[in-house]
């Protein structure tokens, strides 16, 4: 059996390229669209490494797909009706984009990351233990490593250029960037999308302990859902069966890559290294398992 083929990086014929971020390429349509390819590429630590994972844009445009199609009655999304054919002419790059392109509006994207996080873990952990708060809200005492929280919690962060971290901001400084009225409804909309997804992922065997979501706004003004969405890469996704309170519990996306790279002497700047054929196999399967648990 011939492993998947994989798609690293994309030059389409006709085409402009506007942006190559960690994992999509961005090309201009017309004044409307804009063209959106998912490719295999994986960033870790804010590097994008070498190697691509065969199937990842694949198993993350369809999950991103799966979301949009089932959270419209919350937030519309960016996505159009229009075929690929319509603006991809040559057969060759169409078959490669199969599967991992969209065609999409174009809207403003609001400058911040809408990050909903529903249990302790990572920085929120770290935070905790420091000051009893997470992203300055003050929690209850004695909750433990990736208990779930009282309520799920809205904890915004810049968006930061290619290869620097997301910084947590102040809901106050979310209603500075972008008005009070919309801070409001980006805090509503994105507790209420991970809300759910949660209910409906848990009911599949898979925790999503946390989230990021972007939004753009319309010409008139109107809130979308942009992006991705509620995919591994954009979440952590924990499975349900061999989750505990007080471990760091496995998660469906870059563990098996975050494990290896913690074993090298790597400073964790690009150039990032090479991986072994089994951590890519393996990590190629967690978001194949992912994508099946969640839609089949």
């Amino acid at each position: 059996m011939q492993p998947p083929q994989t798609l690293y990086r994309t030059a389409l014929g006709g085409l402009e390229k506007i942006h190559e971020g960690k994992v999509r390429d961005i090309y201009a349509v017309d004044a409307d669209s804009i063209l959106i390819v998912t490719t295999d590429r994986l960033s870790a630590f804010d590097v994008v490494l070498p190697d691509p994972i065969p199937d990842k844009g694949r198993v993350l445009n369809q999950i991103s797909n799966f979301w949009f199609a089932r959270t419209r009655h919350i937030v519309p999304n960016h996505l159009t009706d229009r075929p690929l054919a319509s603006v991809v002419q040559d057969a060759h790059e169409r078959a490669l984009l199969e599967g991992r392109a969209v065609l999409v509006r174009r809207l403003r994207a609001l400058p911040l990351e809408a990050v909903v996080r529903g249990y302790l873990i990572g920085s929120g952990w770290k935070d905790y233990q420091q000051s009893g708060t997470l992203c300055g809200i003050l929690l209850p005492p004695g909750l433990r490593l990736a208990e779930q929280l009282p309520n799920p919690l809205f904890t915004p962060a810049t968006k930061a250029a290619m290869g620097e971290h997301d910084e947590n901001i102040a809901f106050e400084q979310v209603e500075r960037l972008i008005g009070a009225a919309l801070a409001a409804r980006v805090r509503d909309t994105a507790i209420a999308l991970y809300s759910f997804a949660a209910a409906h992922a848990r009911s599949r065997g898979i925790i999503i302990a946390d989230t990021k979501f972007e939004f753009g706004v319309d010409d008139a003004g109107r809130l979308t859902l942009i992006d991705e969405a509620l995919t591994p890469d954009s979440s952590r996704f924990w499975p349900a069966d061999t989750y505990r309170v007080g471990a760091s519990p496995p998660s469906f996306d870059k563990q098996f890559v975050r494990d290896y790279l913690e074993t090298l002497d790597w400073n964790k700047k690009a150039p990032g290294p090479k991986l072994p054929p089994d951590v890519i196999a393996r990590t190629s399967d967690k978001y194949r398992e992912a994508l099946v648990r969640l839609t089949q």
